[in-house]
Protein backbone atom coordinates (compact mmCIF):
# COMPACT_ATOMS: atom_id res chain seq x y z
CA UNK A 1 0.00 0.00 0.00
CA UNK A 2 1.75 3.38 -1.02
CA UNK A 3 -0.56 5.27 1.49
CA UNK A 4 1.44 3.67 4.85
CA UNK A 5 2.80 6.46 6.62
CA UNK A 6 6.64 6.05 6.50
CA UNK A 7 7.59 9.45 8.70
CA UNK A 8 6.49 12.17 11.13
CA UNK A 9 8.02 15.58 12.81
CA UNK A 10 6.51 18.05 14.42
CA UNK A 11 8.49 21.36 13.09
CA UNK A 12 10.10 23.22 16.15
CA UNK A 13 6.89 25.53 17.29
CA UNK A 14 4.94 22.39 17.48
CA UNK A 15 1.95 24.36 15.21
CA UNK A 16 2.96 21.98 12.22
CA UNK A 17 3.21 17.98 11.89
CA UNK A 18 4.31 16.59 8.73
CA UNK A 19 4.22 12.66 7.33
CA UNK A 20 5.68 10.76 4.55
CA UNK A 21 4.30 7.61 3.42
CA UNK A 22 5.43 5.08 0.95
CA UNK A 23 3.91 6.67 -2.11
CA UNK A 24 6.56 9.59 -1.86
CA UNK A 25 3.86 12.06 -0.81
CA UNK A 26 4.26 14.39 2.05
CA UNK A 27 0.69 15.45 3.94
CA UNK A 28 1.20 18.67 6.14
CA UNK A 29 -1.21 19.83 9.14
CA UNK A 30 -1.49 22.75 10.93
CA UNK A 31 -2.55 23.30 14.48
CA UNK A 32 -6.30 25.06 14.93
CA UNK A 33 -6.93 25.18 18.45
CA UNK A 34 -4.26 28.23 19.31
CA UNK A 35 -5.90 30.47 16.67
CA UNK A 36 -8.88 30.57 17.90
CA UNK A 37 -7.11 31.91 21.47
CA UNK A 38 -5.26 34.60 20.08
CA UNK A 39 -7.98 37.47 20.98
CA UNK A 40 -8.15 35.74 24.73
CA UNK A 41 -4.24 36.27 24.94
CA UNK A 42 -4.71 38.94 27.43
CA UNK A 43 -7.06 37.37 29.49
CA UNK A 44 -5.09 34.04 29.90
CA UNK A 45 -2.18 35.94 31.21
CA UNK A 46 -4.34 37.04 34.01
CA UNK A 47 -5.10 33.63 34.87
CA UNK A 48 -2.80 32.08 37.77
CA UNK A 49 -3.57 28.64 35.86
CA UNK A 50 -2.61 26.94 32.76
CA UNK A 51 -5.33 26.24 30.64
CA UNK A 52 -5.10 23.17 28.91
CA UNK A 53 -7.10 22.28 25.94
CA UNK A 54 -6.89 19.59 23.39
CA UNK A 55 -4.99 20.22 20.43
CA UNK A 56 -6.25 20.34 17.08
CA UNK A 57 -5.01 19.43 13.71
CA UNK A 58 -6.72 20.03 10.66
CA UNK A 59 -5.27 18.94 6.91
CA UNK A 60 -3.16 21.97 5.32
CA UNK A 61 -1.89 20.71 2.28
CA UNK A 62 0.01 17.71 0.38
CA UNK A 63 2.46 17.27 -2.70
CA UNK A 64 4.50 14.59 -4.11
CA UNK A 65 7.90 14.50 -3.32
CA UNK A 66 9.40 11.85 -4.79
CA UNK A 67 8.90 10.02 -7.73
CA UNK A 68 10.09 6.09 -8.22
CA UNK A 69 13.29 5.81 -10.07
CA UNK A 70 16.03 3.65 -12.00
CA UNK A 71 19.52 3.58 -11.59
CA UNK A 72 20.51 2.51 -15.02
CA UNK A 73 24.50 2.05 -14.40
CA UNK A 74 23.46 0.09 -11.20
CA UNK A 75 20.38 -1.53 -12.95
CA UNK A 76 18.86 -1.10 -9.07
CA UNK A 77 15.17 0.25 -8.98
CA UNK A 78 14.68 3.38 -6.31
CA UNK A 79 11.24 3.39 -4.52
CA UNK A 80 10.01 6.64 -4.12
CA UNK A 81 8.86 5.72 0.07
CA UNK A 82 10.04 8.85 2.71
CA UNK A 83 12.55 7.79 4.81
CA UNK A 84 12.89 10.76 7.03
CA UNK A 85 11.23 14.16 6.98
CA UNK A 86 13.12 17.34 8.96
CA UNK A 87 11.42 20.81 8.76
CA UNK A 88 14.17 23.72 8.43
CA UNK A 89 13.63 27.44 9.59
CA UNK A 90 11.14 29.00 8.18
CA UNK A 91 11.12 32.55 6.80
CA UNK A 92 8.68 35.20 5.08
CA UNK A 93 5.85 32.89 6.03
CA UNK A 94 7.22 29.86 4.42
CA UNK A 95 7.09 26.58 5.15
CA UNK A 96 10.21 24.83 4.40
CA UNK A 97 11.33 21.18 5.54
CA UNK A 98 13.52 18.10 3.99
CA UNK A 99 12.57 14.92 2.92
CA UNK A 100 14.82 12.19 1.56
CA UNK A 101 13.85 8.94 -0.46
CA UNK A 102 16.35 5.86 -0.42
CA UNK A 103 18.79 8.39 -3.06
CA UNK A 104 18.08 11.52 -2.95
CA UNK A 105 17.41 14.55 -0.32
CA UNK A 106 14.31 16.98 -1.10
CA UNK A 107 14.15 20.87 0.11
CA UNK A 108 10.69 22.26 0.01
CA UNK A 109 9.22 25.16 0.71
CA UNK A 110 5.63 25.71 0.96
CA UNK A 111 4.08 29.05 0.91
CA UNK A 112 1.20 31.06 0.44
CA UNK A 113 0.40 32.27 -3.56
CA UNK A 114 -2.20 34.42 -4.41
CA UNK A 115 -3.79 33.62 -8.03
CA UNK A 116 -4.88 36.35 -9.67
CA UNK A 117 -6.53 37.25 -13.34
CA UNK A 118 -7.11 39.71 -15.79
CA UNK A 119 -10.76 41.08 -15.91
CA UNK A 120 -12.93 43.75 -16.93
CA UNK A 121 -12.00 43.45 -20.74
CA UNK A 122 -12.99 45.58 -23.28
CA UNK A 123 -14.13 42.94 -25.18
CA UNK A 124 -17.21 41.57 -25.70
CA UNK A 125 -17.23 38.10 -24.81
CA UNK A 126 -20.10 36.79 -26.76
CA UNK A 127 -19.04 38.45 -29.83
CA UNK A 128 -15.42 37.17 -29.16
CA UNK A 129 -16.49 33.52 -29.55
CA UNK A 130 -18.04 33.84 -33.46
CA UNK A 131 -16.19 34.30 -36.50
CA UNK A 132 -16.30 37.83 -36.25
CA UNK A 133 -13.50 40.14 -35.70
CA UNK A 134 -12.87 40.72 -31.52
CA UNK A 135 -11.50 44.64 -31.98
CA UNK A 136 -11.16 46.62 -34.83
CA UNK A 137 -7.75 48.63 -35.71
CA UNK A 138 -9.41 51.07 -37.61
CA UNK A 139 -11.10 54.07 -36.29
CA UNK A 140 -13.81 56.49 -38.22
CA UNK A 141 -12.09 59.40 -39.87
CA UNK A 142 -15.25 61.25 -40.97
CA UNK A 143 -15.90 63.03 -37.11
CA UNK A 144 -12.44 63.52 -35.88
CA UNK A 145 -10.71 67.00 -36.23
CA UNK A 146 -6.82 66.63 -35.95
CA UNK A 147 -5.06 68.96 -33.91
CA UNK A 148 -1.55 70.38 -34.92
CA UNK A 149 0.32 68.02 -32.35
CA UNK A 150 -1.33 65.36 -33.98
CA UNK A 151 -3.90 64.99 -31.11
CA UNK A 152 -7.66 64.56 -32.04
CA UNK A 153 -10.55 66.53 -30.44
CA UNK A 154 -13.25 63.26 -31.06
CA UNK A 155 -15.08 62.07 -28.40
CA UNK A 156 -15.93 59.24 -31.04
CA UNK A 157 -13.64 56.65 -29.86
CA UNK A 158 -16.24 54.06 -30.67
CA UNK A 159 -14.82 50.85 -32.27
CA UNK A 160 -16.23 49.64 -36.14
CA UNK A 161 -16.47 45.99 -35.09
CA UNK A 162 -18.13 46.10 -31.68
CA UNK A 163 -19.67 49.44 -31.13
CA UNK A 164 -18.19 49.64 -28.03
CA UNK A 165 -18.69 53.21 -26.45
CA UNK A 166 -15.43 53.81 -25.23
CA UNK A 167 -12.00 51.98 -23.95
CA UNK A 168 -11.24 50.15 -20.68
CA UNK A 169 -7.91 49.11 -19.72
CA UNK A 170 -7.98 45.48 -17.81
CA UNK A 171 -7.57 45.15 -13.92
CA UNK A 172 -5.58 42.52 -12.32
CA UNK A 173 -7.88 41.02 -9.57
CA UNK A 174 -7.15 38.32 -6.70
CA UNK A 175 -9.31 35.72 -6.78
CA UNK A 176 -8.33 33.00 -4.07
CA UNK A 177 -4.89 32.25 -2.41
CA UNK A 178 -3.42 28.19 -2.59
CA UNK A 179 -0.81 27.19 -0.93
CA UNK A 180 2.12 25.93 -3.88
CA UNK A 181 5.09 23.30 -2.49
CA UNK A 182 8.09 24.21 -4.77
CA UNK A 183 11.00 22.42 -4.63
CA UNK A 184 13.88 24.76 -4.25
CA UNK A 185 16.98 21.98 -3.99
CA UNK A 186 17.51 18.48 -4.41
CA UNK A 187 20.31 17.07 -3.31
CA UNK A 188 21.29 13.64 -4.83
CA UNK A 189 24.23 10.90 -6.46
CA UNK A 190 25.93 11.48 -3.06
CA UNK A 191 25.17 8.25 -1.32
CA UNK A 192 25.93 4.39 -2.48
CA UNK A 193 23.83 2.82 -0.22
CA UNK A 194 19.97 3.77 1.10
CA UNK A 195 19.82 6.70 3.39
CA UNK A 196 18.81 6.02 6.86
CA UNK A 197 18.49 10.00 8.42
CA UNK A 198 18.65 13.57 7.91
CA UNK A 199 19.77 15.66 10.52
CA UNK A 200 19.34 19.78 10.66
CA UNK A 201 22.07 21.69 12.53
CA UNK A 202 21.23 23.99 14.86
CA UNK A 203 23.33 26.79 12.81
CA UNK A 204 20.63 26.72 10.34
CA UNK A 205 22.74 26.56 7.21
CA UNK A 206 23.96 22.95 7.23
CA UNK A 207 22.50 19.10 7.78
CA UNK A 208 23.92 15.62 7.53
CA UNK A 209 22.88 12.43 5.45
CA UNK A 210 23.93 8.93 6.33
CA UNK A 211 23.37 5.65 5.14
CA UNK A 212 24.98 2.47 6.36
CA UNK A 213 28.69 3.05 5.65
CA UNK A 214 29.49 7.40 5.26
CA UNK A 215 27.60 10.57 6.67
CA UNK A 216 27.79 13.73 4.34
CA UNK A 217 27.62 17.35 5.50
CA UNK A 218 25.54 19.55 3.58
CA UNK A 219 24.85 23.28 3.20
CA UNK A 220 20.91 23.95 2.09
CA UNK A 221 22.28 26.50 -0.60
CA UNK A 222 24.59 23.93 -2.37
CA UNK A 223 23.14 21.23 -3.77
CA UNK A 224 25.93 19.59 -6.02
CA UNK A 225 28.59 18.98 -3.30
CA UNK A 226 28.59 17.46 0.13
CA UNK A 227 32.28 16.92 2.26
CA UNK A 228 31.95 13.60 3.89
CA UNK A 229 32.71 13.68 7.46
CA UNK A 230 32.11 10.36 8.61
CA UNK A 231 33.62 7.10 6.56
CA UNK A 232 33.29 3.36 8.17
CA UNK A 233 33.74 1.31 4.96
CA UNK A 234 36.90 -0.54 5.42
CA UNK A 235 39.56 -1.11 2.73
CA UNK A 236 38.06 -4.92 2.36
CA UNK A 237 34.13 -5.22 2.07
CA UNK A 238 34.45 -8.60 3.90
CA UNK A 239 35.95 -7.32 6.76
CA UNK A 240 32.76 -4.91 7.46
CA UNK A 241 31.21 -5.80 11.26
CA UNK A 242 28.81 -2.66 11.54
CA UNK A 243 26.95 -0.70 9.80
CA UNK A 244 25.59 3.20 10.92
CA UNK A 245 22.26 2.64 11.57
CA UNK A 246 20.97 6.27 12.79
CA UNK A 247 22.52 10.24 13.12
CA UNK A 248 21.43 13.37 14.30
CA UNK A 249 23.17 16.66 15.21
CA UNK A 250 23.25 17.85 18.74
CA UNK A 251 20.53 20.51 19.40
CA UNK A 252 22.67 22.86 21.14
CA UNK A 253 26.16 22.51 19.69
CA UNK A 254 26.39 22.96 15.80
CA UNK A 255 30.00 20.92 15.98
CA UNK A 256 28.48 18.04 17.63
CA UNK A 257 26.53 14.93 16.62
CA UNK A 258 26.58 11.31 17.31
CA UNK A 259 25.62 8.19 15.04
CA UNK A 260 24.54 4.87 16.52
CA UNK A 261 25.44 1.26 14.66
CA UNK A 262 24.39 -2.19 14.14
CA UNK A 263 26.45 -3.33 17.36
CA UNK A 264 24.62 -1.47 19.91
CA UNK A 265 27.16 1.41 20.09
CA UNK A 266 26.70 5.12 19.62
CA UNK A 267 29.87 7.48 19.18
CA UNK A 268 29.94 11.38 19.47
CA UNK A 269 32.00 12.93 17.29
CA UNK A 270 33.17 16.48 17.36
CA UNK A 271 33.18 18.35 13.62
CA UNK A 272 36.26 20.83 14.97
CA UNK A 273 38.50 18.18 15.79
CA UNK A 274 39.30 16.97 12.22
CA UNK A 275 37.65 17.12 8.98
CA UNK A 276 37.71 13.74 8.70
CA UNK A 277 35.61 12.03 11.59
CA UNK A 278 37.38 8.69 12.08
CA UNK A 279 37.95 8.85 15.86
CA UNK A 280 35.08 9.68 18.09
CA UNK A 281 34.75 11.81 21.32
CA UNK A 282 32.92 9.32 23.58
CA UNK A 283 31.69 6.06 23.20
CA UNK A 284 28.66 4.80 24.61
CA UNK A 285 28.13 1.27 24.74
CA UNK A 286 26.50 -1.39 27.53
CA UNK A 287 29.05 -4.53 28.36
CA UNK A 288 27.03 -7.82 27.51
CA UNK A 289 27.01 -10.30 30.63
CA UNK A 290 28.95 -13.12 30.45
CA UNK A 291 27.51 -16.22 29.22
CA UNK A 292 24.46 -14.14 27.72
CA UNK A 293 25.69 -13.86 24.19
CA UNK A 294 23.74 -15.92 21.55
CA UNK A 295 22.77 -16.00 17.66
CA UNK A 296 20.81 -13.38 18.20
CA UNK A 297 22.67 -10.86 20.39
CA UNK A 298 24.14 -8.92 17.14
CA UNK A 299 20.27 -8.80 15.74
CA UNK A 300 18.85 -7.54 18.61
CA UNK A 301 22.07 -5.03 20.19
CA UNK A 302 21.45 -3.40 16.69
CA UNK A 303 20.09 0.78 17.55
CA UNK A 304 17.64 1.34 15.19
CA UNK A 305 16.92 4.96 16.17
CA UNK A 306 18.69 7.40 18.64
CA UNK A 307 17.61 11.06 19.58
CA UNK A 308 18.66 14.11 21.61
CA UNK A 309 17.18 15.41 24.51
CA UNK A 310 16.12 18.98 24.02
CA UNK A 311 18.89 20.50 26.56
CA UNK A 312 21.50 18.28 24.61
CA UNK A 313 22.24 16.20 27.81
CA UNK A 314 20.54 12.80 27.07
CA UNK A 315 20.42 10.59 23.91
CA UNK A 316 17.65 8.10 23.97
CA UNK A 317 18.58 4.80 21.61
CA UNK A 318 15.97 1.96 20.54
CA UNK A 319 17.15 -1.23 19.92
CA UNK A 320 14.99 -4.12 19.38
CA UNK A 321 14.04 -5.06 22.85
CA UNK A 322 14.87 -2.52 24.63
CA UNK A 323 14.89 1.75 25.22
CA UNK A 324 18.27 3.13 27.20
CA UNK A 325 18.98 6.57 27.86
CA UNK A 326 22.28 7.45 27.98
CA UNK A 327 23.54 10.61 29.49
CA UNK A 328 26.52 12.14 27.56
CA UNK A 329 28.66 13.05 30.66
CA UNK A 330 29.00 9.21 31.26
CA UNK A 331 30.48 6.58 29.37
CA UNK A 332 29.93 3.61 31.69
CA UNK A 333 26.35 2.68 30.82
CA UNK A 334 23.19 3.87 30.10
CA UNK A 335 21.77 5.39 32.90
CA UNK A 336 18.33 4.25 32.45
CA UNK A 337 17.13 0.86 30.51
CA UNK A 338 13.02 0.63 29.36
CA UNK A 339 11.54 -3.10 28.61
CA UNK A 340 9.36 -2.59 25.67
CA UNK A 341 8.35 -5.80 24.95
CA UNK A 342 10.65 -8.16 26.96
CA UNK A 343 8.32 -10.69 26.35
CA UNK A 344 9.39 -11.84 22.79
CA UNK A 345 12.61 -12.64 24.28
CA UNK A 346 12.01 -16.74 24.13
CA UNK A 347 10.65 -16.02 20.64
CA UNK A 348 13.40 -15.22 19.06
CA UNK A 349 13.92 -17.94 16.62
CA UNK A 350 10.15 -17.12 15.47
CA UNK A 351 10.49 -13.28 15.07
CA UNK A 352 14.29 -14.38 12.78
CA UNK A 353 12.19 -16.37 10.68
CA UNK A 354 9.65 -13.94 10.08
CA UNK A 355 12.13 -11.25 9.50
CA UNK A 356 9.65 -9.67 12.31
CA UNK A 357 13.38 -9.05 14.13
CA UNK A 358 15.01 -6.90 11.51
CA UNK A 359 11.88 -4.32 12.18
CA UNK A 360 12.93 -0.52 13.10
CA UNK A 361 11.16 1.32 15.26
CA UNK A 362 11.53 4.76 16.45
CA UNK A 363 11.60 6.88 19.95
CA UNK A 364 10.84 9.88 20.86
CA UNK A 365 11.07 11.95 24.28
CA UNK A 366 8.96 15.10 25.72
CA UNK A 367 10.27 18.59 25.28
CA UNK A 368 10.93 18.59 29.11
CA UNK A 369 12.62 14.91 28.96
CA UNK A 370 10.35 13.67 31.65
CA UNK A 371 8.99 10.63 29.63
CA UNK A 372 9.94 8.78 26.72
CA UNK A 373 7.56 6.84 24.22
CA UNK A 374 8.70 4.02 21.51
CA UNK A 375 6.11 2.04 19.31
CA UNK A 376 5.79 -2.30 19.71
CA UNK A 377 3.19 -4.72 17.71
CA UNK A 378 -0.20 -4.67 17.05
CA UNK A 379 0.00 -0.89 17.15
CA UNK A 380 0.62 -0.66 20.45
CA UNK A 381 3.45 2.10 22.17
CA UNK A 382 4.68 2.15 25.20
CA UNK A 383 5.06 6.19 27.53
CA UNK A 384 8.10 5.47 30.37
CA UNK A 385 8.45 8.15 32.56
CA UNK A 386 12.46 9.31 33.10
CA UNK A 387 12.44 11.23 36.22
CA UNK A 388 14.22 9.55 39.73
CA UNK A 389 10.89 7.35 41.55
CA UNK A 390 8.76 7.58 38.67
CA UNK A 391 9.53 4.72 36.19
CA UNK A 392 5.88 3.87 35.47
CA UNK A 393 4.98 2.77 32.16
CA UNK A 394 1.32 3.45 30.24
CA UNK A 395 0.66 1.27 27.36
CA UNK A 396 -1.46 2.40 24.29
CA UNK A 397 -3.11 1.17 21.65
CA UNK A 398 -3.62 3.32 18.28
CA UNK A 399 -7.29 2.92 17.64
CA UNK A 400 -9.93 5.16 16.51
CA UNK A 401 -12.06 3.48 19.75
CA UNK A 402 -10.16 5.41 22.62
CA UNK A 403 -12.00 3.40 25.34
CA UNK A 404 -9.81 -0.02 24.32
CA UNK A 405 -6.48 2.17 25.80
CA UNK A 406 -5.70 0.35 28.56
CA UNK A 407 -1.63 0.33 30.44
CA UNK A 408 -0.12 -3.14 30.67
CA UNK A 409 1.15 -3.80 33.99
CA UNK A 410 3.11 -7.57 35.49
CA UNK A 411 0.75 -7.18 38.18
CA UNK A 412 -3.02 -6.73 37.00
CA UNK A 413 -4.29 -8.53 33.92
CA UNK A 414 -5.67 -6.79 31.21
CA UNK A 415 -7.90 -7.84 28.09
CA UNK A 416 -6.83 -8.47 24.91
CA UNK A 417 -5.27 -5.19 22.95
CA UNK A 418 -5.47 -5.76 18.94
CA UNK A 419 -5.85 -9.59 18.66
CA UNK A 420 -6.35 -11.02 15.14
CA UNK A 421 -9.03 -12.62 14.05
CA UNK A 422 -6.97 -14.59 11.55
CA UNK A 423 -3.07 -15.16 12.30
CA UNK A 424 -1.11 -14.85 9.10
CA UNK A 425 1.58 -17.08 8.92
CA UNK A 426 4.74 -16.78 7.01
CA UNK A 427 8.31 -18.69 6.45
CA UNK A 428 8.76 -22.06 8.12
CA UNK A 429 5.31 -21.99 9.34
CA UNK A 430 5.91 -19.04 11.83
CA UNK A 431 3.06 -17.85 13.97
CA UNK A 432 3.10 -14.13 14.00
CA UNK A 433 1.26 -13.51 17.31
CA UNK A 434 2.79 -14.18 21.12
CA UNK A 435 1.45 -13.38 24.27
CA UNK A 436 2.76 -11.01 26.37
CA UNK A 437 3.19 -11.37 30.68
CA UNK A 438 -0.17 -10.60 31.41
CA UNK A 439 -1.38 -13.42 28.64
CA UNK A 440 -2.40 -11.18 25.72
CA UNK A 441 -2.16 -11.46 22.22
CA UNK A 442 0.21 -9.74 20.14
CA UNK A 443 0.14 -9.57 16.17
CA UNK A 444 3.28 -9.02 14.70
CA UNK A 445 1.64 -8.16 10.79
CA UNK A 446 0.78 -4.59 12.46
CA UNK A 447 3.23 -2.68 13.90
CA UNK A 448 3.61 0.64 15.14
CA UNK A 449 7.20 1.77 13.82
CA UNK A 450 6.88 5.87 13.53
CA UNK A 451 5.79 8.10 16.51
CA UNK A 452 6.70 11.48 16.97
CA UNK A 453 6.36 13.98 20.67
CA UNK A 454 4.86 17.53 20.51
CA UNK A 455 8.21 19.71 21.01
CA UNK A 456 5.91 21.25 23.71
CA UNK A 457 3.03 19.50 25.05
CA UNK A 458 2.67 16.09 26.44
CA UNK A 459 1.00 14.92 22.83
CA UNK A 460 1.94 12.21 20.69
CA UNK A 461 1.80 11.79 16.85
CA UNK A 462 1.55 8.00 15.93
CA UNK A 463 1.08 6.30 12.47
CA UNK A 464 -0.21 3.08 12.65
CA UNK A 465 -0.12 1.67 9.01
CA UNK A 466 -2.09 4.00 6.48
CA UNK A 467 -3.82 6.22 10.17
CA UNK A 468 -2.41 9.06 11.61
CA UNK A 469 -3.22 8.82 15.89
CA UNK A 470 -2.84 11.78 18.06
CA UNK A 471 -2.73 11.37 21.92
CA UNK A 472 -2.59 13.97 24.29
CA UNK A 473 -2.59 13.88 28.46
Amino acid sequence: MVDIISAIEFNRTGDHLATGDRGGRVVLFERTDTQDHVGHRRDLEKMDYPINRHPLFRYKTEFQSHEPEFDYLKSLEIEEKINKIRWCQSAYGALSLLSTNDKTIKFWKVQEKQVKKVCDLNVDSTKAMGNDPIVGSSISTSSKQYMANGGCTSNDFSLLSGGLPSLRLPMVTTLETNLMARCRRIYSHAHDYHINSISNNSDGETFISADDLRINLWNLEISNQSFNIVDVKPANMEDLTEVITSAEFHPIHCNMLAYSSSKGSIRLIDMRQSALCDTHSKLFEEQEAPGSRSFFTDIIASISDIKFAKDGRHILSRDYLTLKLWDINMDSGPVATFQVHEYLRPKLCDLYENDSIFDKFECCLSGDGLRVATGSYSNLFRVFGCSEGSKEATTLEANKNPMRRQGLTASRPSRSLGSPSGVVRRGKGADNSALDANGNTFDFTTKLLHLAWHPTENSIACAASNSLYMYYA
